[in-house]
């Protein structure tokens, strides 16, 4: 198990992480950390521990954002997967009506090329 020391609104943090994970912590912490000297710059006369929670509740509504447009996206793939499903049936069963077509025009060359082959019958010769 790893740690890592982060420093957020002015207060030094030990956190424990899985090992290589703490990249992505000391990141997260910068982010935090960011959201927190915005909302100082925005709303200077309000108390530290607030400006902490709106900084909170920010982050929250971007997380929040991030989920909604993902099952957004989710339910757009399924859509677009029920898309392709039908579209590949269709292509399967244009495809055995092609097949069907080509048989049945084969088979129909096929018997005009024997009646074309067989002997004609001339009006010359009365039997």
């Amino acid at each position: 198990m790893a740690a890592v020391i982060v420093s957020i609104a002015g207060r030094t943090y030990r956190l424990s992480c899985d090992d290589g994970e703490e990249p992505r912590l000391e990141e997260l912490a910068r982010y935090v950390e960011g959201k927190i000297l915005s909302m100082k710059d925005n709303f200077r006369e309000i108390g530290e521990q607030r400006v902490v929670v709106m900084a909170a509740l920010s982050i929250a509504d971007e997380a929040a954002d991030a989920r909604n447009k993902a099952q957004a996206l989710e339910a757009d793939v399924a859509a677009l997967r029920a898309e392709l499903d039908a579209v590949k049936k269709a292509a399967v069963a244009l495809e055995e009506r092609a097949v069907a077509a080509v048989d049945d025009a084969a088979k129909r060359l096929e018997r005009l090329e024997a009646d074309l082959r067989k002997p004609a019958v001339s009006d010359d010769f009365p039997f």
